[in-house]
């Protein structure tokens, strides 16, 4: 089950890299041109990275990655193959209502040694700063939980950096609810998390939201959940609560 479970994702998740990394980046002969910013002190040093990491993986451009928060693994998987290419441990705090659950990319990448272990791979969650990291000390002989992000042991973090570039495409499984991981919760004012990114989606698609999709609960929200509600005649509240996701049009099933 979780080996076709696993597969079905990565292929959506193929479909969807395929369809929208033009917009991310494209390629000019061996250089990468991005079209977002890169987060790290040497662009030069981080082109001649990449183009030596080319010549050396041909599959380079074909690798999507998996992360299960629930069996606490990362798969390195190559779609063109259909294969898997690494399997790792990793530890994440799958209690927080803030979990970058759906499909991302890396958006940044650095080498450090203080704060998130020798490697960073940041993801363009838009409600946060989460990545994949390792251990904050050399020295640690075991993972400890990570609040949202995803910590790996140093010597598998650096391998996967080794491996992955700027584009490659993440997708964090939260369940079978997906962004809403264990079942609904009450949303309210200042949360954030993938489970509003999503409420703000289904919103933006009738109508009640305009601004950019941030996973955020912020002002311009309070306006649209209770101009919602009374149009749609609820009891006049700022809450996302089971009312309310039924008369949006989200329901939960197994």
């Amino acid at each position: 089950m979780k080996k076709w479970f696993l597969w079905t994702m990565i292929c959506l998740t193929c479909v969807t890299l395929l369809l929208y990394s033009g917009k991310f980046f494209t390629y000019t002969g061996n250089k990468v041109k991005l079209n977002i910013p890169i987060r790290i002190s040497q662009e030069n040093e981080y082109v001649a990275w990449e183009e030596q990491i080319i010549r050396d993986n041909p599959d380079y451009n074909a690798l999507a990655i998996f992360v299960d928060i629930y069996e606490n693994t990362l798969t390195l998987f190559d779609y063109e193959k259909n294969e898997i290419l690494r399997e790792y441990d990793i530890a994440i705090d799958s209690n927080s209502a803030a979990l970058p659950i759906g499909t991302w990319q890396v958006e940044a990448k650095g080498k450090w040694r203080e704060g998130f272990g020798p490697r960073w791979m940041g993801l363009n969650v838009p409600w946060g700063n989460y990545g994949i990291h390792g251990l904050t000390n050399q020295m640690d002989d075991g993972i400890v939980i990570a609040s949202g992000c995803i910590q790996m042991g140093n010597a598998d973090v650096e391998e996967l950096y080794s491996m992955v570039k700027v584009g490659t495409a993440v997708f964090i499984h939260g369940g079978v609810f997906g962004p809403f991981d264990n079942g609904f919760r009450t949303i309210k004012p200042g949360d954030r998390g993938a489970d509003v990114y999503a409420v703000q989606k289904q919103m933006q698609l009738k109508g009640y939201y305009s601004k950019d999709v941030d996973g955020i609960y912020g002002e311009h929200m309070k306006d649209q959940v209770i101009k919602f509600r009374k149009d749609n005649k609820l009891t006049e509240s700022y809450d996302i609560d089971e009312e309310f996701y039924k008369s949006l049009g989200i329901e939960l099933f197994e």
